[in-house]
């Protein structure tokens, strides 16, 4: 009886390891569960959260100022000595902020090195609520410090709680702390709260200048019960442009740490949809399932955690990390491959392989492979085509996109099983599965050398090695322990599957289904002695449409899923004329007042403010000329050399005002540019040095976020052949309460477009020595 239900006991041993790979990695929340005093509890946490994000806090707006205040009485409530660290300081790409970090010291019995708790409290400019982005994170600090000075426990390491100010802008609160605070100099580790959505697993990732074993190792020792982590992640995060404050601390001051932060409902990223309710508790959960093990565990443990040697490494469910070093990668692959060949020899000797039937499991494997992902990648352009209103999610991820995730999964299954269908016959499966697993080892010796976070990959193949020598011996082999053997297949590659897509935008969907018809190829061992399979097909393919219709169903704007749009008021001081410009792709009711059914394109796709993604004015349109109080600028030569002139600019803001860009033409190369006392560090890139200021490659010369009505007080050096030219942009966020413009607010299913400068009035300023105010502030 048990041989008979064989088949099914296997394929419920799989669906269930693909169920443990959702479910089982997140702590659970249960709000009504009294939590002791002493322990970390959610539902603190999310009190803080919820205080936190009642209004879009970003630095120089009032609910800024009122955030700042109640992180500074929720630490003073527990007899902590706080202190604001204010300064401006300049990144080295040219962003300049005045961030006010909040900083309290944990003292302890040892020698003064310290331990660094830090996440950031400012939210995205400028209609972002900041609950996930990084309420949790300043929540998940007070809660974990509270809970860790009621157990009343002696620790040797200091411990530091720093939130940094102005992250969002350019980690900027994160390099005036490591530039310019004594206690930079006793930080020896770090750990970071952050999110890049507002919900699912939070990953851990490392930061570090030296090898990672030592941190890798002592992450193990201190045994979080939730750990999810690999280094193919590290690495591709390493790869994309989302520093964070810890990036800073790494670069500037050699301080290794450990960033924690989830990714799910890419959607709600710098969004106004970042608000508490979104925040999903059990992420929360998991931040404090990391902090409280690591704190405790490094209270009193090494700090200086530097390394010379690599692992790799990757979690499995119930909370189990496996590592191996670097230095296994190439005699692991060797010998998987010397296996394999040994299998060959043996099975062709032995007849049971045959070279026609090995040869013609390349076709269906090969076919399966690409039609699944140019069939994936051909319907995420066909969803373009007829939904065009996904194209204003700037994230590149709709809400609807997990359907369209697993709907790709699914449709690669549907291709997997049909092009299989002529060749699941028991007496194949050995010669069969011959073509996945050279594919998997060649795909693993390509990684070795490009891509070695992803070395561990090869452990599928061991498996899938050993699976082909039991189909060698055995004509039918047991069920439930093809199953077993596929597991580390499932959930090394399954991870991936829906985590890149996630991160990286639905415009690799077909990432999905390549990934998925790999796994399914590892699991073809199982798959090859079930009588069914046709019907796997037609149900995959049910799935399929089922999930592609829901999605379909859930494609429009409503306030659960609000519509991101855009409108700026420009001012061009130089020639009077005002126009509305929007960055959206398509009009709606709100912007149809100010472009028409049918708007007018923007001529110019030159981007001229800074976004993250790129993004540049698409409509343009007449606007009516208002008064508004332009900058007072003050241009002057103070000064020469046998070479060079030196000016000082001083640019007064004569209005509330958030943001100031300041252009040059990239040949302007200065000889030295200071602001406000600062300047920027020289980047290396490669063989290469370039400088914001020196050796430019960008139009953008400065972009300062105002926190205030300060001067900006500008001094640089020219070659007397270069005369200076600037071009000013003064922007206040502040459209929506012009009376003048008198714009109605949004409907409720819609928002401010997230990642650009909206809902902004703007004056364009040109600054030479010949159209100077002489009206800036002595």
């Amino acid at each position: 009886m048990l041989k008979r239900f064989s088949a099914v006991f296997a394929f419920l041993l799989i669906v269930l390891a693909i169920w443990l790979h959702y479910y089982s990695s997140q702590p659970g929340y249960n709000q009504s569960e009294a939590v002791p005093e002493k322990e970390f509890s959610t539902t603190r946490a999310f009190s803080h959260v919820e205080e936190i994000a009642k209004q879009p806090h970003f630095v120089g707006s009032a609910a800024h100022s009122r955030v700042r205040n109640y992180i500074i009485s929720q630490l003073q409530e527990m007899d902590l000595q706080v202190q604001v660290q204010e300064g401006y300081h300049l990144n080295n790409t040219g962003e300049m902020a005045r961030p006010q970090n909040i900083i309290g010291r944990i003292e302890g019995s040892g020698n003064g090195e310290a331990l660094v708790l830090m996440s950031h409290y400012d939210s995205d400019p400028h209609s972002s609520f900041g609950a996930s982005d990084a309420g949790s994170g300043v929540a998940t600090i007070l809660e974990g410090i509270r809970a860790f000075l009621a157990a009343n426990t002696s620790h040797e390491n200091d411990i530091i709680i720093l939130f940094t100010d102005a992250e969002e802008l350019g980690l900027n609160g994160a390099g005036l702390f490591v530039n310019e605070h004594p206690w930079a100099e006793d930080a020896k580790l770090a750990f970071n709260f952050e999110s890049r959505g507002s919900g699912g697993n939070s990953f851990m990732l490392l930061e570090t200048n030296d090898a990672n074993s030592a941190l890798i190792k002592a992450f193990k020792k201190a045994n979080p019960q939730f750990p999810v982590t690999n280094s193919l992640a590290y690495s591709v995060y390493k790869m994309l442009p989302n520093d964070t404050d810890l990036t800073v601390l790494r670069e500037e001051r050699n301080i290794n740490g450990f960033n924690f932060a989830f990714i799910d409902d890419h959607f709600d990223y710098h969004a106004a949809t970042d608000v508490s309710k979104n925040l999903d508790r059990e992420s929360l959960a998991q931040q404090g399932s990391y902090l409280m093990p690591l704190l405790y565990h490094f209270k009193d443990a090494e700090l200086s955690l530097d390394s010379t040697e690599d692992l790799l490494y990757f979690d499995l469910p119930f909370g189990r990390i496996i590592s191996y070093p670097f230095s296994w990668i190439f005699p692991m692959l060797i010998a998987a491959g010397i296996l394999f060949l040994a299998l060959l020899v043996y099975g062709f000797s032995t007849k049971r392989l045959e070279l026609k039937l090995v040869l013609k499991g390349f076709i269906p494997f090969l076919l399966s492979l690409i039609i699944s992902g140019v069939l994936v990648f051909l319907l995420w352009e066909f969803c373009l085509m007829i939904y065009p209103e996904y194209s204003e999610m700037e994230q590149g991820f709709t809400y609807n996109g997990y359907y369209y995730i697993y709907a790709s999964i699914f449709l690669s299954l549907t291709v997997c099983f049909f092009a299989y269908r002529k060749n699941f016959k028991p007496k194949y499966t050995a010669s069969r599965f011959v073509a996945p697993l050279f594919f998997w080892l060649l795909l693993c010796s390509l990684v070795a050398f490009v891509l070695k976070g992803a070395a561990y990959f090869i452990i599928p193949a061991f498996f899938g090695i050993l699976q082909l020598l039991v189909m060698l011996r055995q004509k039918q082999p047991n069920l439930l322990l093809m199953s077993v053997l596929c597991l580390p297949a499932i959930f090394i590659l399954m991870p991936f599957v829906d985590a890149f897509p996630v991160a990286l935008g639905l415009k690799i969907l077909f990432v999905a289904a390549i990934l998925t018809m790999l796994l399914f190829s590892l699991l073809l061992p199982v798959f090859s002695y079930f009588r069914r399979n046709k019907a796997l097909a037609v149900v995959s393919f049910v799935i399929f449409n089922v999930l592609f219709l829901t999605a379909h169903f859930k494609s429009d704007f409503t306030t659960e899923r609000p519509k991101p749009n855009s409108l700026v008021y420009l001012l061009d001081a130089d020639t009077h004329e005002a126009q509305w410009f929007s960055y959206d792709n398509m009009p709606d009711e709100w912007t149809a007042n100010y472009f028409g059914e049918e708007p007018a394109i923007h001529p110019s796709k030159m981007a001229n403010f800074d976004s993250k993604y790129g993004s540049t004015f698409t409509y343009s349109a007449t606007a009516p000329k208002i008064d508004l109080q332009e900058p007072g600028i003050l241009l002057e030569l103070i000064g020469s050399s046998a070479n060079t002139n030196n000016y000082s600019l001083k640019i007064a803001h004569n209005r509330s005002v958030n943001r100031l860009e300041l252009f040059a033409d990239p040949d302007l190369d200065f000889e030295e540019f200071e602001v406000n006392g600062k300047t920027a560090k020289e980047i290396s890139l490669g063989e290469n040095n370039f400088h914001v200021f020196k050796k430019r490659w960008k139009e953008q010369l400065l972009l300062y976020h105002a926190a205030g009505n300060d001067t900006l007080r500008i001094n640089f050096r020219l070659q007397k052949d270069k005369e200076p030219e600037f071009l000013l942009y003064e922007s206040s966020y502040d459209l929506l309460e012009n009376s003048a413009l008198n714009v109605p607010e949004r409907q409720d299913w819609m928002i401010p477009k997230p990642f650009v400068v909206n809902d902004a009035v703007i004056i364009k300023k040109t600054i030479n020595p010949e159209n100077n105010s002489g009206a800036a502030n002595q």
